[in-house]
């Protein structure tokens, strides 16, 4: 009997080394039923959409940013499970496949998630708990999650689109189920580049040139997330 169709939505823009890198990491795993489904949102790099295994559903779309692709690309999609993985993300050969078998073994969550490097650093998550998602969030978003779910990514989001997705889905009692598994590296300069230690949005670090900006925008499009979802949090 075959397994269920599991769809990969790739949204890329540009950095086509990594997003090659990407695509040979979609090719190694062990999961052998998929579907990939590549948006373009308006690269002006050229992009080399090729796989010796894998047939991919390649379509261009004037930049419009994350959300809207990874939206187009689910409205596209057949598979019973959906994952949005990153365009500068490498998974392990048995990512998929393990973020499965764990959504099986727990038939009430709604997805699963691992931890993950960021370049060499060490990105850990931590077990399902509502309450710690509505502090931070702990959930990258090359995530496993069952279609019937997912509830559609905010296009009006900029900055923080995952965690928004998985406070909609709390508010719907949807839960997820953590891989306590290292199963995928970000590279560098991605939409993490902006990271910062969490001392640097703190005083008197938060006030340095080079910070001040970064850390006022991140305040920003944090206070948008606390209001949508009336967090009543603090940063």
């Amino acid at each position: 009997m075959q397994s269920p169709l599991i769809s990969i939505i790739v949204p890329v823009y540009n950095r086509p080394h990594e997003f090659v890198a990407t695509l040979k990491s979609i090719e190694k795993q062990t999961y052998d039923n998929l579907e990939i489904i590549v948006i373009d949102d308006g690269s002006t790099e050229k992009l080399e959409v090729v796989s010796s295994k894998l047939k991919i559903n390649y379509i261009r779309q004037e930049n419009k940013g994350a959300p809207v692709a990874r939206n187009k690309g689910f409205f596209i999609s057949k598979g019973d499970y959906v994952i949005f993985w990153d365009a500068d993300a490498v998974g392990k050969q048995k990512m998929i496949q393990k973020m499965y078998n764990a959504l099986q073994q727990y038939p009430n969550t709604s997805y699963a998630y691992c931890n993950f490097y960021f370049g060499k650093k060490k990105m850990p998550s931590q077990a399902f708990s509502s309450s710690a998602l509505q502090y931070r969030n702990y959930i990258h978003t090359t995530s496993l999650i069952r279609r019937k779910a997912f509830q559609g990514f905010d296009e009006s989001i900029k900055k923080f689109q995952d965690w928004d997705l998985w406070l909609t889905m709390l508010e719907q009692n949807k839960q997820g189920i953590w891989i306590d598994e290292y199963l995928l590296y970000v590279s560098l300069g991605g939409t993490m580049s902006n990271w910062l230690p969490s001392f640097a949005y703190h005083m008197p670090w938060k006030l340095l040139p080079g910070i001040r900006q970064k850390v006022k925008r991140y305040e920003i499009a944090y206070q948008k997330i606390v209001d949508k979802h009336h967090l009543n949090k603090n940063k």
